[in-house]
């Protein structure tokens, strides 16, 4: 890795054009993530096939649960989780800074896959390995406990929720002007059922005064392949 430190580039809000302008026929969907948040993890990886099946680019972009969360009456466990994630948010968005918004999707990858497959806790050891992976430099591992990136945070954190509202969380995906909280899913969907899924929400979230579509979760976030597959041998219940 080279010594030299590259010009920081500025952070700005994802444009509102849907397509690439290299590639008129490919579909950009910004996606804006906390690391920490499980099923922004699954929608993630659900996009990531989404690309494989359809002519979409997944443009990746910072939220944080602990600033949508300040100042709300929480329980005490959920209070002490919501300290703890703002240490993988800072990361990236230092990272970013860097190395451009670029790396986001390789070192997203990196912490999600050990925080939720893996199941490590965050920490400087992890931060440091993923940061690796990632081809980015190590020592930005000492972001998460800098308050040094906070505003750039804030203003990505507010691209991402002021196009959807304060009620809903992470992800936030938004397709050209047409921006949604979701989907929740689990597991993430694979191949052509991935591609289905895709085209469903983009019909549902594209229809003029849509605004929800909901029923209670009863299954916890299914990370693994052979988790999966016992997931989907699991009899429908009519």
């Amino acid at each position: 890795m080279s010594t030299e430190t590259p010009p920081a580039p500025t952070l700005t809000p994802a444009p509102a054009s849907a397509t690439t302008e290299t590639n008129p026929g490919t579909v950009v969907a910004d996606l804006w993530f906390d690391p920490m948040c499980p099923w922004a993890w699954l929608t993630s990886r659900w996009l990531v096939e989404v690309e494989q099946v359809r002519p979409v680019r997944v443009r990746w972009h910072v939220m944080s649960l602990a600033v949508l969360n300040e100042g709300r009456d929480l329980p005490e466990q959920h209070a002490a989780l919501l300290a703890k994630a703002w240490g993988p948010v800072r990361i990236c968005i230092a990272a970013a800074e860097r190395h451009g918004e670029g790396i986001l999707a390789a070192l997203y990858t990196a912490l999600g896959r050990r925080r939720h497959v893996e199941k490590a806790e965050f920490d400087e050891a992890v931060f440091v390995a993923a940061l690796t992976e990632a081809g980015a430099d190590p020592a930005l591992a000492a972001a998460a406990t800098s308050t040094e990136w906070d505003a750039k945070l804030r203003a990505s954190h507010a691209d991402g929720i002021g196009r959807v509202g304060m009620d809903v969380g992470t992800p936030v995906i938004a397709v050209g002007d047409n921006a949604f909280f979701g989907p929740v899913i689990t597991p993430a969907p694979k191949g052509a059922d991935a591609g289905r899924l895709w085209d469903g929400v983009l019909l549902v979230a594209g229809t003029p005064g849509f605004y929800e579509l909901k029923r209670s979760r009863e299954t916890e976030p299914i990370f693994t392949w052979s988790g999966m597959m016992t997931y989907h041998a699991r009899p429908s219940r009519l």
